[in-house]
């Protein structure tokens, strides 16, 4: 799951990205409303928190252009501007949120998961291959009816992976989509994620779930 957060509070920024990041999102940052476009054009996101008061382009412009070129991407407005009628401007421009300012962390991170539930309805819910059952709206997998103990970086290499099933994934497709832009591409980290991954399931299921692609990435396959 990726995140963009567009704030000008550095100190805010800073602060949801650590808290966000513990939390297992891959997170990106903009202070500006046309950074953020850029970056939006350049990545796959799958929600961005996004502060009205922005220099350059305003939030509301930047929300209804994100909104303009994709309808599924979750929006969540986080704003000083608390009246109901800026809260009614949001959400009619396409916000699928709206927190006033001060907020908490837990509030913010309560939404996400709220608002990913919410569009994960309109899209399968369990995920299968082979023996591997996922539950992505409880961040749960199931390898022959028994819970798999995953960390939140694996479970999401996994969901990604069986998402795309059938599709040979590439090493820069998983980073962009389970870490952020400042991930280092020719580190070991993927592959050890994967081996943990293959000791957890493939052992146990005494097969191979997750295949390695030559010079592409890694593949699950039909």
């Amino acid at each position: 799951m990726r995140i963009l957060i567009v704030e000008d509070e550095i100190d805010l920024l800073e602060a949801l990205k650590k808290g966000l990041a513990q939390k297992g999102y891959a997170v990106d940052k903009s202070t500006n409303g046309q950074d953020a476009l850029y970056k939006f054009r350049m990545n796959d996101y799958d929600v961005v928190l996004l502060d009205l008061n922005l220099p350059q382009i305003d939030g509301t412009e930047v929300c209804k252009r994100i909104r303009k070129k994709n309808s599924e991407i979750g929006i969540i407005m986080l704003t000083a501007r608390g009246e109901i009628e800026d809260r009614v401007e949001g959400l009619s421009i396409g916000a699928d949120d709206y927190i006033p300012k001060p907020f908490s962390f837990e509030e913010v991170v309560a939404r996400i998961e709220a608002l990913i539930r919410r569009k994960s309805m309109d899209k399968k819910v369990f995920l299968q291959a082979k023996n591997l059952t996922l539950d992505p709206v409880r961040r749960r997998a199931m390898l022959k009816g028994k819970v798999v103990d995953l960390n939140n970086k694996e479970f999401r290499i996994l969901e990604y992976l069986m998402r795309n099933k059938g599709k040979a994934v590439s090493s820069e497709e998983l980073f962009e989509h389970v870490w952020n832009e400042e991930a280092d591409l020719f580190s070991q980290t993927l592959k050890a994620q994967i081996n943990n991954l293959r000791r957890k399931i493939d052992i146990k299921n005494k097969t191979s779930l997750i295949s390695t692609i030559k010079n592409v990435g890694y593949k699950i396959e039909e």
